[in-house]
C-alpha cells in the first residue's frame, strides 16, 4: 500500500469520525476547529477529505497484487 493509499485512509476516518460526531451529537468537528463550516479553510478541508474518499474507491476496486 502506497503512502497516498495510507494519507487517504487516514482522511476518511476523520471524515467517519467527524460524521459519527455529527450525528451522535450534532458536532462538526472540522467546522469548530477551522471557524465553521462555511469558512474557506473549513470548505478546503471537507474537499481534501471528500478527495481521499474518491481515492479511497480505487483501493476498493484495485485487484490484489499477492506477496512473495
Amino acid at each position: 500500500m502506497s503512502a497516498l493509499d495510507k494519507t487517504s485512509l487516514v482522511l476518511v476516518i476523520i471524515g467517519a469520525i467527524n460524521w459519527l460526531l455529527v450525528g451522535l451529537a450534532r458536532f462538526d468537528l472540522v467546522a469548530f476547529l477551522f471557524g465553521g463550516s462555511a469558512s474557506l479553510l473549513s470548505r478546503i478541508i471537507y474537499t481534501i477529505i471528500g478527495l481521499a474518499g474518491l481515492w479511497a474507491i480505487t483501493i476498493l476496486v484495485r485487484p490484489e497484487v499477492e506477496a512473495r
